[in-house]
């Protein structure tokens, strides 16, 4: 697995340019009226039992979704961040993620590994799962998805290193185009220690690794 060794990017920039508005651009009743659309272009009939209530409920999902756009770091941590004098490695594994393919809107549904060695600082355990699901709201790409994890932690935390590896499935590929069931993609994205330090950046590999089957 080929590790991204890339520089962090400040917290605020990274993707600056998909940023969200705080106000919706359109309202409720006209994201309604385009599922509605949809449906009709289908070739379905919006009206019928089934399908009357599909288009609020179509809009309530994606806005839960992808509702880790309108969350930010600082709610999410509520000052969960502390002093210690701890200089080993921290990692918690196997956080369930749940996102959405930005091409095609189709899920992602897989796995992360987070790893980060402290350097003064610590974060409570839940809150990195927490950052997993944040960056995991939204319509992504799974590259995009692993760094921004990694940046996070870093701004946050100024730590030794941080070390992120994002194992999943995505739908787009099992359920449409070359439909292969069974397949799964791994990215990673290593910073500081991890990414200058090959005996760290191993210690962290054999910590996450198991066996070659996405379950």
């Amino acid at each position: 697995m080929t590790l991204s060794q890339s520089k962090p990017m400040a917290l605020n920039g990274v993707m600056p340019s998909l940023s969200t508005s705080d106000k919706p651009l359109v309202s409720d009743e006209e994201m309604r009226q385009a599922v509605r659309t949809l449906l009709l272009g289908l070739g379905e009939n919006p009206d019928r039992e089934g399908l009357q209530d599909t288009p609020k409920r179509v809009v309530k999902a994606l806005k839960f979704l992808t509702s880790g756009y309108h969350q930010s770091l600082d709610e999410l941590l509520n000052g969960a961040v502390f002093t210690e004098d701890a200089n080993e490695m921290v990692l918690v594994r196997d956080i369930d993620i749940f996102s959405s393919c930005e091409h095609h809107i189709l899920p992602i549904l897989g796995r992360a590994h987070v790893a980060y060695i402290p350097n003064g600082k610590v974060i409570g355990l839940s809150k990195i799962a927490r950052i997993c699901e944040m960056y995991g709201r939204r319509l992504q790409v799974q590259e995009r998805l692993t760094a921004q994890i990694a940046d996070a932690l870093t701004e946050l935390l100024k730590p030794q290193g941080v070390a992120v590896v994002v194992e999943a499935t995505h739908l787009c590929m099992v359920m449409r185009g070359v439909q292969k069931p069974g397949s799964w993609t791994v990215t990673s994205a290593v910073r500081g220690v991890f990414a200058e330090d090959a005996r760290t950046r191993q210690e962290f590999m054999d910590l996450v690794r198991h066996n070659p089957r996405f379950n």
